[in-house]
C-alpha cells in the first residue's frame, strides 16, 4: 500500500464529503449503511467470491478524525484501483463530469506510445468532439457536417479537458464538465424539470454516435457488403464522426477503445458498454463516410469558381449553370464542374459574370452522384470581379 503524503493529508481534510459520495458513485461503490454520523460503502470484488471492500465516508468536515477518515479511505481507493492516492484525491476533488477514455493498443511498454501514434489521437478526439457537438445543435440530422461549425459548438470543444494517462497500454481520459448545481438550480435533482444541461447531451449524442459507426462497421464485415450508413444519422452518425474515428486508430490502422463514465450527479439508466475498433471496422468507416458523402453531399458549402455553361428554356425564369472551381473552407482544393439550378435573378447574375470572366461565390448542399457534382438548396451567389 502506497502512503499518503503530508501535503495530501491536507489536501484531503479541505476535500468536501459530497465529492467523496460523488466519486464513489460513479465507480460503482454503492451505499450499504447510514448511521447518520458516516455511511459504509461497498464494492464488490472482480471475482464476485471474496468479502465485498468497503470504506467509511464520514459526512461532516467538523468531527476530528475526519482527515484520518478520509486518508483510510484513499489508501483503500489507491489499492482498489492500482493508483496512487494522490491521483485519486486530485481526481475526487475534481468538478462533476463525464468521462471518455481513449484506449490504444500500441507496441511497445504499457503506458507508452509512439509521438506519430498520438498526434492523429488526439486530433481524432478533437474531431470526435466536434462532430457530436455539432449534432447535438443541429435542428436535423447532418449526414456531413458543414466545415463551419457554430460558436456553441466551439466553445464546447475548447472546455473539453485532457487528464493524465491511465493504466493499461496508454489511455487517454478526457472529460467534459458538467455545470455545478448551483448554476442551474437543483440541476441534479431526480424530481426537477430542469433541462438536460448541453454538456451531458454532447456525451450522450457522442456515445449514440460512436456506437451506431461501431454497428453499421460490423453489419458490413458481417454482410461483406456496404451498409446503409445513412439509416444511423438520425442517432448522431455523420461522415465527420466516421472519419475522426478512423483518424484516431493513425496510419497503421491501429485498434483502439472507447469507455464511457457518465457523473453520477445525473445518472444514466440504459448500459452503455465500451466499444472497440480495429482493422476491418475501420476500413468499413472510411468506406461508410466516402459513400455518405457521395450519397448525401456536403451541407452549407462554399463553392468559388468561373461559370462554363449557361442554359434554360426562355429568356426570362430559371435555368442551369455549370461552374467550374473549389470548396472554399472544405480543405479540398480539387478543381470540378457542379451543376446547379439558379433561379431568374442569380441566373442573370451568373450570365453576366461568364460575359466579364469574373468568378462567382456560391453557398449551398453540395450532392455527388456518381461522377455527377450538383448544388442544391442555393443559400445566395455573389460574383466576384476578376482585376487583371
Amino acid at each position: 500500500m502506497i502512503p499518503i503524503t503530508d501535503a495530501e493529508f491536507e489536501q484531503a481534510a479541505g476535500l468536501p464529503p459530497g465529492a467523496v459520495r460523488r466519486y464513489l458513485r460513479g465507480r460503482g461503490w454503492t451505499l450499504a449503511r447510514d448511521s447518520g454520523r458516516g455511511q459504509l460503502w461497498e464494492l464488490s470484488a472482480d471475482d464476485d467470491a471474496g468479502p465485498p471492500y468497503e470504506v467509511l465516508v464520514p459526512l461532516e468536515r467538523k468531527f476530528r478524525d475526519y482527515p484520518g477518515r478520509i486518508t483510510d479511505l484513499l489508501e483503500t481507493l489507491s489499492m482498489v484501483e492500482a493508483r496512487r492516492p494522490g491521483e485519486v484525491l486530485r481526481e475526487m476533488a475534481l468538478p462533476s463530469a463525464d468521462w471518455q477514455y481513449l484506449r490504444l493498443v500500441p507496441p511497445g511498454p504499457a503506458g507508452t506510445a509512439p509521438l506519430v501514434d498520438l498526434v492523429p489521437a488526439f486530433a481524432g478526439l478533437r474531431e470526435l468532439m466536434t462532430a457530436a457537438a455539432a449534432a447535438t445543435v443541429a435542428p436535423e440530422p447532418q449526414p456531413v457536417q458543414p466545415a463551419q461549425k457554430p460558436q456553441r459548438v466551439k466553445d464546447f470543444v475548447a472546455g473539453v479537458r485532457v487528464d493524465q494517462t491511465r493504466v493499461g497500454s496508454y489511455v487517454i481520459a478526457a472529460h467534459t464538465p458538467l455545470p455545478a448545481p448551483s448554476e442551474q438550480g437543483e440541476l441534479y435533482d431526480e424530481d426537477a424539470s430542469h433541462p438536460e444541461p448541453f454538456e451531458r447531451m454532447v456525451s450522450r449524442q457522442l456515445y449514440a454516435g460512436v456506437y451506431c459507426a461501431y454497428r453499421a462497421a460490423e453489419i458490413t464485415v458481417e454482410n461483406d457488403s456496404l451498409a446503409d450508413f445513412g439509416l444511423y444519422t438520425a442517432a448522431g452518425l455523420s461522415a465527420n464522426l466516421c472519419e475522426a474515428l478512423v483518424k484516431i486508430s493513425g496510419e497503421a490502422r491501429s485498434a483502439f477503445s472507447m469507455h464511457f463514465a457518465w457523473s453520477p450527479d445525473i445518472p444514466v439508466e440504459q448500459p452503455t458498454p465500451p466499444v472497440s475498433l480495429a482493422g476491418p471496422l475501420l476500413e468499413a468507416l472510411e468506406e461508410g463516410a466516402k459513400d455518405l458523402k457521395a450519397r448525401l453531399g456536403r451541407q452549407d458549402v462554399v463553392l468559388r469558381g468561373t461559370v462554363v455553361r449557361l442554359r434554360r428554356e426562355s429568356r426570362y425564369g430559371p435555368g442551369e449553370v455549370t461552374v467550374y472551381g473549389h470548396l472554399v473552407e472544405e480543405g479540398d482544393d480539387r478543381l470540378r464542374r457542379v451543376r446547379m439550378t439558379l433561379d431568374p435573378q442569380d441566373y442573370d447574375k451568373a450570365a453576366a459574370a461568364h460575359r466579364a470572366g469574373d468568378e462567382v461565390i456560391v453557398r449551398g448542399d453540395l450532392m455527388v452522384r456518381g461522377a455527377t457534382a450538383r448544388m442544391e438548396r442555393i443559400d445566395g451567389l455573389t460574383v466576384r470581379p476578376v482585376v487583371d
